[in-house]
């Protein structure tokens, strides 16, 4: 069951929340889509800034974009003057009318070896500067277990290295419990754009139990 679903969609309600957060009524469809090329857009932007998620909260004339981050500072800018700019973009481009009025937050995440999307965007980010990805991997490896994760596992799969077969090859330590929805289990794939050809960087992050974090 865990190796044919999102780990995140598999548990939401459970451990997971929304990450788009209002009733569409019959508008539904052209609000989600409108979502998707919100992020998408947004993390162009941001490409270097360490984005982790993009949180969307709708009311009936207000837009609140939550921007999870590890490079807070990137994102603000000088007093302030990012923050503007991405919300000037966003108006200019999605909502030119001027409604709904949009409010941008950034939400600094101060762990990033324990979020599987910046992990993988580090290893991919690597593999793409042609650093080993063996060292790269192992590297994320030792570095999330030191910052107290409970399990990780990396798969890298493509032309590793150039070689004209592609293969896969899995690094991890710990332990991956994919199928206890009571586990809080982070997961990411990033496709990193090599001379060779895509290669793409799975990883699985266990954050522990649910209840054992609520308890401690």
């Amino acid at each position: 069951m865990g190796q044919k679903t999102n780990p995140i969609n598999n548990r939401l309600l459970i451990v997971n929340e929304w990450q788009s957060k209002w009733f569409g009524g019959r508008n539904i469809a052209k609000l989600l889509v409108e979502d998707l090329k919100i992020r998408d857009f947004l993390k162009s932007e941001l490409k270097n800034a360490g984005v982790e998620k993009v949180e969307l909260i709708r009311s009936r004339d207000r837009l609140d974009i939550k921007i999870h981050t590890s490079k807070p500072g990137m994102v603000i800018g000088r007093g302030g003057q990012g923050i503007n700019r991405l919300r000037d973009l966003v108006t200019s481009k999605f909502y030119p009318g001027g409604t709904p009025g949009i409010r941008v937050d950034i939400i600094e995440n101060r762990l990033p070896e324990l979020s599987a999307v910046l992990v993988a965007q580090s290893i991919g980010n690597q593999i793409e500067r042609r650093i080993p990805y063996r060292r790269a991997a192992k590297q994320a490896v030792e570095r999330t277990m030191a910052a107290k994760g409970l399990g990780i596992k990396v798969i890298v799969s493509g032309r590793l290295n150039g070689a004209e077969i592609a293969r896969t090859e899995k690094f991890g330590q710990g332990s991956i419990p994919l199928s206890r929805f009571a586990s809080r289990i982070d997961y990411a794939v990033y496709h990193a754009q090599t001379t060779y050809g895509v290669v793409g960087v799975k990883v699985w992050i266990n954050l522990g139990d649910k209840v054992e974090t609520e308890e401690e």
